[in-house]
Protein backbone atom coordinates (compact mmCIF):
# COMPACT_ATOMS: atom_id res chain seq x y z
CA UNK A 1 0.00 0.00 0.00
CA UNK A 2 1.69 3.24 -1.42
CA UNK A 3 1.82 6.32 1.67
CA UNK A 4 -0.58 8.50 1.61
CA UNK A 5 0.21 12.21 -0.24
CA UNK A 6 0.67 15.02 2.75
CA UNK A 7 -2.01 17.52 2.69
CA UNK A 8 0.21 20.74 4.07
CA UNK A 9 3.34 21.53 2.74
CA UNK A 10 5.45 24.65 4.19
CA UNK A 11 6.81 26.79 1.31
CA UNK A 12 9.49 29.43 0.95
CA UNK A 13 10.62 31.63 -1.68
CA UNK A 14 13.45 34.65 -1.49
CA UNK A 15 11.73 38.24 -2.21
CA UNK A 16 12.07 40.05 -5.00
CA UNK A 17 14.90 43.31 -4.53
CA UNK A 18 13.09 45.59 -6.86
CA UNK A 19 14.32 49.03 -6.37
CA UNK A 20 10.40 50.61 -5.08
CA UNK A 21 10.81 47.82 -2.31
CA UNK A 22 10.88 48.71 1.03
CA UNK A 23 14.39 48.06 2.96
CA UNK A 24 14.21 44.86 4.95
CA UNK A 25 9.79 45.12 3.90
CA UNK A 26 8.65 41.55 3.41
CA UNK A 27 11.32 40.38 6.82
CA UNK A 28 9.45 42.92 8.58
CA UNK A 29 6.00 41.86 7.79
CA UNK A 30 6.94 38.17 8.33
CA UNK A 31 9.14 38.39 11.39
CA UNK A 32 11.95 37.36 9.27
CA UNK A 33 15.61 37.89 10.00
CA UNK A 34 16.37 41.61 8.21
CA UNK A 35 18.90 41.52 4.99
CA UNK A 36 19.70 45.69 5.23
CA UNK A 37 18.26 45.35 1.52
CA UNK A 38 15.23 46.21 -0.63
CA UNK A 39 12.09 43.32 -0.41
CA UNK A 40 9.44 44.33 -2.57
CA UNK A 41 7.40 41.26 -3.30
CA UNK A 42 7.16 37.81 -2.07
CA UNK A 43 5.36 35.45 -4.34
CA UNK A 44 3.75 32.63 -3.17
CA UNK A 45 2.37 30.60 -5.72
CA UNK A 46 3.52 28.05 -8.76
CA UNK A 47 4.27 30.97 -11.61
CA UNK A 48 7.38 30.28 -13.67
CA UNK A 49 9.09 33.14 -13.31
CA UNK A 50 9.38 32.77 -9.20
CA UNK A 51 7.69 29.49 -8.19
CA UNK A 52 7.68 28.74 -4.23
CA UNK A 53 9.78 26.05 -3.23
CA UNK A 54 8.83 23.28 -0.70
CA UNK A 55 10.16 23.31 3.17
CA UNK A 56 9.28 19.99 4.08
CA UNK A 57 8.89 16.98 3.22
CA UNK A 58 7.16 16.43 -0.84
CA UNK A 59 7.45 14.26 -3.96
CA UNK A 60 7.89 18.00 -5.42
CA UNK A 61 11.20 20.38 -5.13
CA UNK A 62 8.38 23.53 -6.52
CA UNK A 63 5.37 24.42 -7.11
CA UNK A 64 5.80 24.78 -10.89
CA UNK A 65 7.18 21.26 -10.63
CA UNK A 66 3.64 20.32 -8.77
CA UNK A 67 1.88 21.93 -11.64
CA UNK A 68 3.89 20.25 -14.46
CA UNK A 69 2.96 17.20 -12.92
CA UNK A 70 -0.71 18.14 -12.91
CA UNK A 71 -1.82 20.00 -10.40
CA UNK A 72 -3.57 23.92 -10.85
CA UNK A 73 -3.28 26.85 -8.86
CA UNK A 74 -5.71 29.63 -10.08
CA UNK A 75 -3.96 32.81 -8.42
CA UNK A 76 -0.64 33.92 -7.21
CA UNK A 77 -0.49 35.51 -3.61
CA UNK A 78 1.79 37.75 -2.51
CA UNK A 79 2.88 39.85 0.06
CA UNK A 80 4.00 43.50 -1.27
CA UNK A 81 5.81 46.32 0.57
CA UNK A 82 6.64 49.61 -1.74
CA UNK A 83 8.33 52.49 -0.19
CA UNK A 84 8.28 54.49 -3.31
CA UNK A 85 5.18 54.02 -6.52
CA UNK A 86 5.12 51.84 -8.56
CA UNK A 87 4.54 52.00 -12.47
CA UNK A 88 0.95 52.99 -13.94
CA UNK A 89 0.19 50.04 -15.41
CA UNK A 90 -2.94 48.05 -16.32
CA UNK A 91 -3.78 43.94 -17.29
CA UNK A 92 -5.03 42.27 -19.97
CA UNK A 93 -8.19 40.03 -20.15
CA UNK A 94 -7.99 36.72 -21.00
CA UNK A 95 -8.63 36.84 -24.18
CA UNK A 96 -6.04 39.90 -24.85
CA UNK A 97 -3.78 37.67 -22.46
CA UNK A 98 -4.18 34.13 -25.28
CA UNK A 99 -3.70 36.60 -28.26
CA UNK A 100 -0.77 39.15 -27.08
CA UNK A 101 1.12 36.08 -25.63
CA UNK A 102 0.77 34.21 -28.83
CA UNK A 103 1.53 37.10 -31.64
CA UNK A 104 5.04 37.96 -29.41
CA UNK A 105 6.23 34.22 -29.13
CA UNK A 106 5.21 34.20 -33.12
CA UNK A 107 6.98 37.32 -33.95
CA UNK A 108 9.74 35.80 -31.54
CA UNK A 109 10.24 38.35 -29.21
CA UNK A 110 12.10 36.59 -26.21
CA UNK A 111 10.58 36.33 -23.36
CA UNK A 112 12.69 38.38 -21.27
CA UNK A 113 13.03 40.74 -23.74
CA UNK A 114 12.47 44.52 -22.47
CA UNK A 115 9.94 45.30 -24.65
CA UNK A 116 7.96 41.98 -24.62
CA UNK A 117 4.47 42.90 -23.25
CA UNK A 118 2.66 39.14 -22.58
CA UNK A 119 5.30 37.18 -20.54
CA UNK A 120 2.43 34.12 -20.25
CA UNK A 121 -0.90 33.61 -21.75
CA UNK A 122 -2.86 34.39 -18.32
CA UNK A 123 -4.98 37.53 -17.26
CA UNK A 124 -4.09 39.11 -13.89
CA UNK A 125 -6.94 40.74 -12.38
CA UNK A 126 -5.57 41.05 -8.23
CA UNK A 127 -7.12 42.70 -5.52
CA UNK A 128 -4.66 44.35 -2.35
CA UNK A 129 -5.84 44.25 1.04
CA UNK A 130 -3.76 46.90 3.50
CA UNK A 131 -1.81 45.68 6.09
CA UNK A 132 -1.30 48.80 7.83
CA UNK A 133 -2.93 51.98 7.67
CA UNK A 134 -1.69 54.33 5.02
CA UNK A 135 -1.65 52.12 2.05
CA UNK A 136 -1.60 54.54 -0.59
CA UNK A 137 -3.02 54.11 -4.28
CA UNK A 138 -3.93 55.62 -7.37
CA UNK A 139 -6.50 53.57 -8.78
CA UNK A 140 -9.16 54.28 -11.78
CA UNK A 141 -9.77 57.46 -13.76
CA UNK A 142 -11.72 60.19 -11.88
CA UNK A 143 -14.49 61.97 -13.20
CA UNK A 144 -13.10 64.56 -15.55
CA UNK A 145 -14.52 66.96 -13.28
CA UNK A 146 -12.34 66.40 -10.49
CA UNK A 147 -9.05 66.74 -12.99
CA UNK A 148 -10.72 69.95 -14.73
CA UNK A 149 -10.25 71.35 -10.43
CA UNK A 150 -6.60 70.11 -10.17
CA UNK A 151 -5.84 71.65 -13.02
CA UNK A 152 -7.57 75.28 -11.64
CA UNK A 153 -5.93 75.13 -8.73
CA UNK A 154 -2.30 74.60 -10.60
CA UNK A 155 -3.12 77.69 -12.40
CA UNK A 156 -3.69 79.01 -9.81
CA UNK A 157 -0.61 78.31 -8.12
CA UNK A 158 1.31 79.52 -10.96
CA UNK A 159 1.41 77.13 -13.89
CA UNK A 160 0.23 78.89 -17.11
CA UNK A 161 -3.56 78.63 -18.12
CA UNK A 162 -1.60 78.22 -21.40
CA UNK A 163 -0.01 74.80 -21.21
CA UNK A 164 -3.07 74.03 -18.66
CA UNK A 165 -5.14 74.61 -21.82
CA UNK A 166 -3.95 71.62 -24.14
CA UNK A 167 -4.77 69.21 -21.73
CA UNK A 168 -8.34 70.51 -21.27
CA UNK A 169 -9.67 70.75 -24.70
CA UNK A 170 -8.64 66.80 -24.85
CA UNK A 171 -10.52 66.27 -21.47
CA UNK A 172 -12.81 67.96 -23.17
CA UNK A 173 -13.62 64.98 -25.61
CA UNK A 174 -12.93 62.29 -23.12
CA UNK A 175 -10.57 60.40 -20.68
CA UNK A 176 -9.46 58.42 -23.72
CA UNK A 177 -8.52 61.40 -25.86
CA UNK A 178 -6.24 63.31 -23.02
CA UNK A 179 -4.34 59.92 -21.83
CA UNK A 180 -3.47 59.19 -25.57
CA UNK A 181 -2.14 63.07 -25.68
CA UNK A 182 0.05 62.51 -22.72
CA UNK A 183 1.93 59.15 -24.07
CA UNK A 184 1.95 61.12 -27.00
CA UNK A 185 5.38 62.64 -27.06
CA UNK A 186 3.40 66.11 -28.20
CA UNK A 187 5.84 68.73 -28.11
CA UNK A 188 3.30 70.83 -24.79
CA UNK A 189 3.40 67.90 -22.61
CA UNK A 190 7.06 67.75 -21.01
CA UNK A 191 6.89 71.90 -20.52
CA UNK A 192 3.46 70.95 -18.97
CA UNK A 193 5.10 68.01 -16.40
CA UNK A 194 7.89 70.65 -15.97
CA UNK A 195 5.77 73.43 -14.54
CA UNK A 196 3.40 71.27 -12.43
CA UNK A 197 6.28 69.48 -10.69
CA UNK A 198 8.22 73.19 -10.31
CA UNK A 199 4.71 74.72 -8.60
CA UNK A 200 4.48 71.00 -6.65
CA UNK A 201 7.66 71.54 -5.09
CA UNK A 202 7.52 71.93 -1.64
CA UNK A 203 3.61 72.30 -1.75
CA UNK A 204 1.89 70.42 0.72
CA UNK A 205 -1.28 71.17 -1.65
CA UNK A 206 0.51 68.84 -3.90
CA UNK A 207 2.51 66.33 -2.32
CA UNK A 208 1.61 63.72 -4.65
CA UNK A 209 2.75 65.64 -7.79
CA UNK A 210 5.60 66.95 -5.46
CA UNK A 211 6.66 63.47 -4.70
CA UNK A 212 6.29 61.86 -7.84
CA UNK A 213 8.15 64.25 -9.66
CA UNK A 214 10.98 64.08 -7.59
CA UNK A 215 10.26 59.99 -7.86
CA UNK A 216 10.55 60.49 -11.92
CA UNK A 217 11.70 63.82 -12.99
CA UNK A 218 9.68 64.87 -15.97
CA UNK A 219 7.58 61.51 -16.56
CA UNK A 220 4.17 61.95 -18.66
CA UNK A 221 2.87 59.60 -15.71
CA UNK A 222 2.44 62.79 -13.41
CA UNK A 223 0.15 64.26 -15.70
CA UNK A 224 -1.87 60.57 -15.91
CA UNK A 225 -2.22 60.57 -11.84
CA UNK A 226 -4.11 63.71 -12.09
CA UNK A 227 -6.61 61.99 -13.93
CA UNK A 228 -7.14 59.21 -11.70
CA UNK A 229 -8.38 58.68 -7.96
CA UNK A 230 -6.20 58.80 -4.87
CA UNK A 231 -6.62 56.17 -2.32
CA UNK A 232 -4.93 56.12 1.26
CA UNK A 233 -6.53 52.24 2.98
CA UNK A 234 -6.62 51.75 6.50
CA UNK A 235 -5.82 48.17 7.61
CA UNK A 236 -8.37 45.61 6.00
CA UNK A 237 -8.98 47.79 3.55
CA UNK A 238 -9.13 46.63 -0.02
CA UNK A 239 -8.96 47.41 -3.76
CA UNK A 240 -10.11 45.70 -6.37
CA UNK A 241 -8.51 45.74 -10.31
CA UNK A 242 -10.08 44.02 -12.69
CA UNK A 243 -8.82 43.73 -16.65
CA UNK A 244 -8.33 46.72 -18.30
CA UNK A 245 -8.41 49.03 -14.80
CA UNK A 246 -5.41 52.12 -14.69
CA UNK A 247 -3.37 51.59 -10.99
CA UNK A 248 -0.38 52.38 -9.68
CA UNK A 249 0.28 51.60 -5.76
CA UNK A 250 2.30 54.31 -4.34
CA UNK A 251 3.81 53.47 -0.20
CA UNK A 252 2.79 50.69 2.22
CA UNK A 253 2.41 46.85 2.37
CA UNK A 254 -0.36 44.67 1.18
CA UNK A 255 -1.76 41.18 0.48
CA UNK A 256 -1.90 40.79 -3.06
CA UNK A 257 -4.22 38.20 -5.12
CA UNK A 258 -4.09 37.70 -8.45
CA UNK A 259 -4.19 36.01 -11.63
CA UNK A 260 -1.08 33.38 -12.15
CA UNK A 261 0.34 36.05 -14.28
CA UNK A 262 3.06 38.21 -15.06
CA UNK A 263 1.31 40.53 -17.90
CA UNK A 264 1.90 44.56 -17.38
CA UNK A 265 0.90 47.27 -19.69
CA UNK A 266 2.67 50.09 -18.49
CA UNK A 267 1.60 54.04 -18.84
CA UNK A 268 4.54 55.92 -16.86
CA UNK A 269 6.22 56.46 -13.79
CA UNK A 270 8.56 53.74 -14.76
CA UNK A 271 11.94 53.31 -16.54
CA UNK A 272 10.78 50.18 -17.83
CA UNK A 273 9.02 49.43 -21.66
CA UNK A 274 5.88 51.34 -22.29
CA UNK A 275 3.72 50.42 -25.42
CA UNK A 276 1.24 53.45 -25.58
CA UNK A 277 -0.88 51.66 -28.34
CA UNK A 278 -1.10 48.05 -26.39
CA UNK A 279 -2.09 49.82 -23.11
CA UNK A 280 -4.64 51.69 -24.67
CA UNK A 281 -6.40 48.63 -26.42
CA UNK A 282 -6.10 46.99 -22.76
CA UNK A 283 -7.55 50.26 -20.80
CA UNK A 284 -10.83 50.85 -19.18
CA UNK A 285 -11.21 54.48 -19.94
CA UNK A 286 -14.49 54.74 -18.27
CA UNK A 287 -14.71 57.03 -14.94
CA UNK A 288 -15.73 57.02 -11.73
CA UNK A 289 -14.92 56.19 -7.72
CA UNK A 290 -12.02 53.51 -7.45
CA UNK A 291 -13.24 49.90 -7.27
CA UNK A 292 -12.95 49.33 -3.13
CA UNK A 293 -13.92 45.99 -2.74
CA UNK A 294 -15.36 45.02 0.83
CA UNK A 295 -14.75 42.46 3.41
CA UNK A 296 -18.16 40.17 4.14
CA UNK A 297 -17.89 37.75 7.53
CA UNK A 298 -18.29 34.75 6.74
CA UNK A 299 -18.19 33.30 10.09
CA UNK A 300 -16.76 34.31 13.48
CA UNK A 301 -13.34 35.40 12.63
CA UNK A 302 -13.38 35.17 9.09
CA UNK A 303 -13.49 37.57 6.55
CA UNK A 304 -13.77 36.78 2.90
CA UNK A 305 -12.34 39.86 -0.12
CA UNK A 306 -14.51 37.83 -2.80
CA UNK A 307 -14.00 39.86 -6.06
CA UNK A 308 -17.00 37.76 -7.97
CA UNK A 309 -19.15 40.03 -4.58
CA UNK A 310 -18.20 42.81 -7.73
CA UNK A 311 -20.18 42.85 -11.02
CA UNK A 312 -17.01 43.33 -12.83
CA UNK A 313 -15.10 40.52 -11.00
CA UNK A 314 -17.83 38.33 -12.07
CA UNK A 315 -15.92 34.59 -12.78
CA UNK A 316 -12.81 35.43 -11.33
CA UNK A 317 -11.74 32.06 -9.62
CA UNK A 318 -10.08 33.24 -6.28
CA UNK A 319 -10.79 34.59 -2.99
CA UNK A 320 -9.14 35.96 -0.02
CA UNK A 321 -9.89 34.65 3.69
CA UNK A 322 -8.52 36.63 6.92
CA UNK A 323 -8.59 34.65 9.65
CA UNK A 324 -8.28 36.14 12.86
CA UNK A 325 -9.62 33.33 15.41
CA UNK A 326 -10.33 29.69 15.74
CA UNK A 327 -12.61 28.65 12.70
CA UNK A 328 -13.18 26.01 10.49
CA UNK A 329 -12.84 26.07 6.00
CA UNK A 330 -14.54 24.64 3.21
CA UNK A 331 -11.67 25.05 1.28
CA UNK A 332 -12.68 23.67 -2.62
CA UNK A 333 -8.87 23.32 -3.71
CA UNK A 334 -5.76 24.10 -3.54
CA UNK A 335 -4.58 26.54 -0.94
CA UNK A 336 -2.43 28.29 0.26
CA UNK A 337 -1.97 30.03 3.52
CA UNK A 338 0.15 32.63 5.19
CA UNK A 339 0.58 33.87 8.69
CA UNK A 340 1.16 37.54 9.01
CA UNK A 341 0.62 37.75 13.16
CA UNK A 342 0.39 35.50 15.70
CA UNK A 343 0.21 31.84 15.67
CA UNK A 344 -1.83 29.18 14.57
CA UNK A 345 -2.44 25.27 13.78
CA UNK A 346 -3.89 23.97 10.52
CA UNK A 347 -5.65 20.50 10.62
CA UNK A 348 -7.34 18.33 8.24
CA UNK A 349 -8.88 15.19 9.28
CA UNK A 350 -4.93 13.21 9.15
CA UNK A 351 -2.44 16.21 9.64
CA UNK A 352 -1.72 18.99 11.73
CA UNK A 353 0.44 21.99 10.64
CA UNK A 354 1.80 24.63 13.11
CA UNK A 355 1.54 28.21 10.95
CA UNK A 356 3.40 30.81 13.05
CA UNK A 357 4.21 34.32 12.04
CA UNK A 358 5.94 34.23 8.51
CA UNK A 359 4.57 30.55 7.65
CA UNK A 360 3.39 29.87 4.56
CA UNK A 361 1.43 26.43 3.71
CA UNK A 362 0.60 25.25 0.94
CA UNK A 363 -2.67 22.76 0.94
CA UNK A 364 -2.72 20.69 -2.21
CA UNK A 365 -6.12 19.63 -2.29
CA UNK A 366 -9.82 20.28 -1.63
CA UNK A 367 -10.04 20.18 2.45
CA UNK A 368 -12.51 20.30 5.62
CA UNK A 369 -9.62 23.19 7.66
CA UNK A 370 -9.79 23.73 10.67
CA UNK A 371 -7.94 26.68 12.23
CA UNK A 372 -6.93 27.11 15.73
CA UNK A 373 -4.79 30.29 17.22
CA UNK A 374 -5.05 34.17 16.63
CA UNK A 375 -3.66 36.77 14.61
CA UNK A 376 -4.01 37.00 11.10
CA UNK A 377 -3.91 34.05 8.89
CA UNK A 378 -4.59 34.76 4.81
CA UNK A 379 -5.54 32.13 3.13
CA UNK A 380 -5.82 32.14 -0.68
CA UNK A 381 -8.09 29.77 -2.16
CA UNK A 382 -10.43 28.94 -5.15
CA UNK A 383 -13.35 30.29 -5.20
Amino acid sequence: MSEQRAVFTRIVNDPKDYAWGRIDGVAEVLGASRTGRPEAELWLGAHPSSPSRSASHADWRDLAEWTAAGGRLPFLLKILCAAAPLSIQAHPTPEQARSGFAREEALGVPRDAFERNYKDPYAKPELIVALADGFEALCGFRPVSETLAALDDFEAAGVPGALLDGLRRRLAEGVRAAFGWVLSGDADVSPLVSQLSRVASGNPRFELVDRLGAAYPGDPGIVVALMMNHLVLREGEAIWMPAGNVHAYLRGDGVELMGPSDNVLRGGLTPKHVDTAELERVLDFSTGPAPRLEPHEVAPGVRSYRPSSVASGAGVPFELLVVTADAELELPGPSIAVATDGAFELRSETERQPADRGTAVFVDRAVRLRVTGEGRLFVATAS
